[in-house]
């Protein structure tokens, strides 16, 4: 997974995207943890004092990267704007997630920021080794092509900008290419204390969150 976002960063030094040049920051060091930087903190405990931070839930989705694979995507809390110029988002990111070399792979991603309605869809894309877009409506994103789900209240279309170590996770920047709104009348999904608004319990799933439940 490690080797998979290193692979990216050197293609991007070596071909910029055809839509927009982006300036690519030098490559981070992809490192294990190490002994030293592990904080006497219960695990539980963390995770259960954190969880009490709420926060909006999301669905990171990229294109097929070639004709052997479908997309990509999965549920994600651990979203937040960066950077107003240039526009820039970041999302965190396990680094035993299966999901993310296949992202890296793309090099785009598009950030769907789920409603209030749509906690089944983000349990469907917490869970690992099924089908995911199985009965999922969604079209392109303009620019990067990854699936745009339907009933969202607002998608962010990006380039993989930058991919920095944070502990067990990667830390992802996103250039920002395109976004929208689509439903500004609906109340947001909310994560709170590792379960979904209107959603059974997540302990048991794979949304990714540092403090939460794991990351697929």
């Amino acid at each position: 997974m490690a080797a998979a976002a290193v692979r990216y960063l050197r293609l991007a030094h070596e071909a910029p995207s055809e839509t927009e040049s982006v300036e690519v920051l030098p490559r981070p060091e992809l490192r294990c943890v190490s002994e030293d930087e592990r904080a006497p903190v219960d695990q539980a405990e963390f995770r259960r004092a954190l969880g009490s931070f709420a926060t909006g839930v999301t669905v990171v989705t990229a294109p097929a990267a070639n004709g052997n694979d479908g997309p990509a995507g999965f549920a994600c809390q651990s979203f937040s704007s960066l950077s107003l110029d240039p526009p820039l988002v970041v999302f965190m990111v396990g680094r035993a997630s299966t999901t993310w070399p296949r992202i890296a792979r793309a090099g785009v991603f598009c950030v769907n920021v789920l409603s209030a309605g749509q906690g089944e869809l983000c349990r469907a894309f917490a869970v690992s080794g099924a089908d995911k877009f199985s009965g999922v409506t969604y079209d392109a994103a303009p620019i990067s092509g990854s699936p745009r789900l339907a009933g969202t209240l607002a998608w962010i279309d990006c380039t993989i900008h930058a991919v920095h170590t944070g502990g067990d996770h990667l830390i992802v920047v996103g250039r920002v290419n395109a976004l929208g709104t689509c439903d500004e009348d609906k109340a947001p999904l909310l994560f709170h204390r590792s379960r979904v608004q209107g959603a059974p319990s997540l302990r048991s799933g794979k949304i990714a969150c540092p403090h939460g439940a794991g990351q697929e």
